[in-house]
């Protein structure tokens, strides 16, 4: 008999996850957390408040969470480069930024075509240094999470940024709000989420997933349903070990096996955002909940970053 944390749907979920372990709250008070990733070098996690324009660090080791900056642009999603520099998404800042290694912020990208991007909200970091990002208007849309402002692109695209010339292309323009995304393990197929229920009761709330072209450059287009949420929708997911996602909902942390069947559930009492692996076997999933902070060990690991990214 599992615990009350979990929910067993497939008898394969039951090999993931621990009979005896419990879902850990770390810390609570924030309005909206978002953007979880493990700094290895450092083992702390960093996550956004977006509402309170603040972004967060918790020490795994001494269980503290203090302030790392604020008046930050309303980050939302992040990822690390392979550099272990920090990518983030700015909704306020309408561009992707980093942290270089000397404490500096860089700019990476703020328009398309000559136009502002929206709100860019989650991003990954391809392992030949491309940077792909959604850019829906969650930011713009009030200034809640952002700037109230009008979309000067129109639409909510999913863009690459060549590690180049720094070149922004869209690759994928058919998405009603796009959001989570995240390669498989040999980068031949990207999953993205699409959050349009947020403004459309009809809209979709599944992820979807896209077959790589043109070298690793570019997406085929349509792409499929890998899985539609029962709860709420997808928002933020990454990839374990094995092939399985764990993606954020409504009730907590659903668990897809590579084939889009639902495995189970780790029931959280508040809606998620956003999930990352940590500590240093990365084999703790930290899940970011509306105001709080969790994490729970699992009996599994999740997929080595220099095989797929932050997956934010």
């Amino acid at each position: 008999m599992l615990t009350e944390w979990f929910e067993v749907i497939d008898p394969r979920f039951s090999s993931l996850v621990f009979e005896n372990v419990v879902v850990e709250k770390h810390w609570t008070g924030a309005r909206w957390t978002e953007g979880p990733v493990y700094v290895p070098a450092g083992r702390y996690v960093l996550f956004s408040d977006i509402p309170n324009d603040r972004v967060l660090r918790f020490d795994e080791v001494s269980g503290a969470v203090t302030l790392f900056s604020d008046r930050c642009g309303f980050q939302n999603g992040r990822t690390l480069d392979r550099e272990g520099r920090v990518v983030s998404c700015e909704h306020g800042g309408r561009r992707i930024s980093r942290i270089e290694h000397d404490g500096s912020v860089n700019e990476l990208c703020a328009s398309f075509e000559g136009k502002k991007l929206n709100s860019p909200n989650d991003v990954v970091v391809k392992s030949d240094g491309s940077i792909w990002f959604t850019d829906p208007t969650y930011g713009i849309d009030s200034d809640y999470e952002g700037h109230a402002a009008e979309s000067e692109i129109g639409a909510s695209y999913v863009y690459r940024v060549d590690p180049v010339d720094g070149e922004i292309t869209a690759v994928a323009t058919d998405f009603a709000k796009p959001n989570g995304l995240a390669f498989n393990a040999d980068e031949s197929r990207l999953y993205i989420s699409d959050t349009g229920l947020s403004h459309d009761p009809e809209g979709p709330h599944h992820i979807r997933v896209f077959d790589l072209s043109d070298g690793g450059k570019s997406l085929q287009p349509n792409g499929t349903v890998f899985a539609t949420c029962d709860a709420g929708v997808f928002d933020g997911f990454r990839f374990d070990r094995g092939g399985n996602i764990w993606a954020s909902a409504g009730d907590g942390v659903h668990c897809y096996a590579a084939d889009g069947c639902l495995l189970g559930k780790i029931l959280i009492p508040e809606a998620v955002a956003n999930v990352e692996f940590g500590g240093p076997k990365r084999n703790q999933l930290y899940i970011c909940a509306t105001q709080s902070l969790y994490s729970v060990y699992l009996s599994t690991n999740g997929a080595s970053p220099t095989m797929s990214s932050d997956l934010s």
